[in-house]
């Protein structure tokens, strides 16, 4: 217990745990972990212990899309309504149709400005027509505002496209394709993985994943009860219980391959998961900030494909040069409960990184909107 105690002072200074996986098209090149997956244990962190990985699960999820958008099951244009089975509008430009392009690329005209993380039993179309979940201003399609809600809305789309439960989904598209050790919450992963997972850490705190290398009670938000019954799933009647926003749970050398998987053009270790269409259409920007076009917050996101950043922009107000070389890379980043993490490809090299870091001190960093953590595991 010590050390969980000493961790727990030192965090204000360092991160807990951080790891960072470097790579190119035929396989990894360097691998570094230090700190502690669990310190109230002294379980050390390597760079195969699952994390809760943010909002680099978009991407993942959007890896997912084009699989069903390349079987013909979904397409990008579309209004989502006719999957949803109801009318899926913002309540003050009605006559604009909604698609899944503009949600991957969050011109939806969704805000976050209510809580989208929805209880097992939520209700996801009585939650969305609230005229509070919407940007008044601006119609769909014409102004960028990062939306976490955004993403259960695409994973709705995708159950009532397939009846398939979205984290199994995503294990049959994307997970066990690539031969990974993943899930989205935990619900699908074995307890061997479960067993390995990395405890998240805020300013000495637990904040997630504190399961004492056992399975969750509840993998899900539970519903309002506090019951956890997920046999009442219904498709796409609550796309945000498996978190396809924030909620996958991967190891570094999982997001290497996914990586690699991009850098190869949709193939990886004699494995063909997409298109070299479909990851070009990822990569190219759906909107790239103007001056006036988005919500860029402090310079943080300046340009943005479908479910992937696009990085450095120079632009005025654009700080997104995590690298600090002003090479064109893309990938995702990730931010929640504490933790930092990111996934970069460089598509003129051939070269990657991956990383994680829990406990992340909230500082800024040299040359970018992005902390001082993460700008040093980005640097070579």
């Amino acid at each position: 217990m010590l050390s969980f105690f000493l961790f727990a002072a030192a965090s204000a200074a360092q991160p807990v745990a951080s790891v960072r996986v470097t790579f190119d098209r035929k396989g990894e090149t360097s691998a570094r972990a230090e700190g502690f997956a669990d310190p109230a244990v002294n379980r050390g962190v390597t760079p195969d212990d699952p994390v809760r990985i943010a909002s680099i699960s978009k991407m993942v999820t959007t890896i997912g899309v084009m699989r069903l958008v390349e079987q013909g099951k979904l397409d990008l244009d579309s209004d989502v309504s006719k999957w949803l089975g109801y009318t899926f509008r913002n309540p003050a430009f009605p006559d604009a149709p909604i698609t899944l392009r503009q949600l991957l690329s969050h011109r939806s005209s969704l805000t976050d400005t209510i809580d989208y993380v929805l209880p097992l039993d939520g209700d996801m179309r009585a939650t969305l027509a609230n005229p509070k979940a919407w940007d008044a201003e601006h119609a769909p399609g014409t102004f960028f505002r990062y939306t976490n809600f955004n993403f259960p809305v695409v994973a709705a789309v995708m159950e009532r496209a397939t009846g398939e439960r979205f984290d199994r989904l995503m294990d049959r598209l994307v997970i066990k394709p690539l031969r990974l050790q993943a899930c989205y919450q935990w619900d699908t992963c074995d307890d061997a993985t479960i067993a390995r997972g990395v405890v998240l850490f805020r300013g000495g705190e637990v904040t997630k994943d504190d399961n004492h290398g056992k399975r969750p009670a509840c993998p899900v938000t539970p519903a309002t009860d506090g019951s956890c019954d997920l046999s009442g799933w219904k498709a796409g009647a609550n796309g945000a219980m498996f978190a396809p926003q924030s909620g996958l749970h991967i190891s570094a050398r999982g997001l290497e391959k996914i990586g690699r998987m991009l850098l190869g053009n949709g193939k990886v270790d004699g494995v063909r998961l997409l298109s070299p269409a479909s990851v070009k259409l990822m990569e190219t920007p759906a909107w790239t900030y103007d001056g006036s076009n988005g919500d860029v917050g402090d310079g943080w996101v300046c340009s943005y494909g479908l479910g992937m950043f696009v990085i450095p922009t120079p632009q005025a107000g654009c700080h997104d040069d995590l690298f600090g070389d002003g090479k064109r890379r893309v990938g995702h980043l990730g931010d929640a409960y504490g933790l930092k993490s990111g996934l970069w490809i460089d598509p003129a090299s051939g070269t990657g990184i991956a990383y994680f870091a829990t406990d992340v001190p909230a500082d800024k960093g040299m040359h970018s909107s992005y902390t001082t953590t993460e700008e040093s595991l980005a640097h070579p």
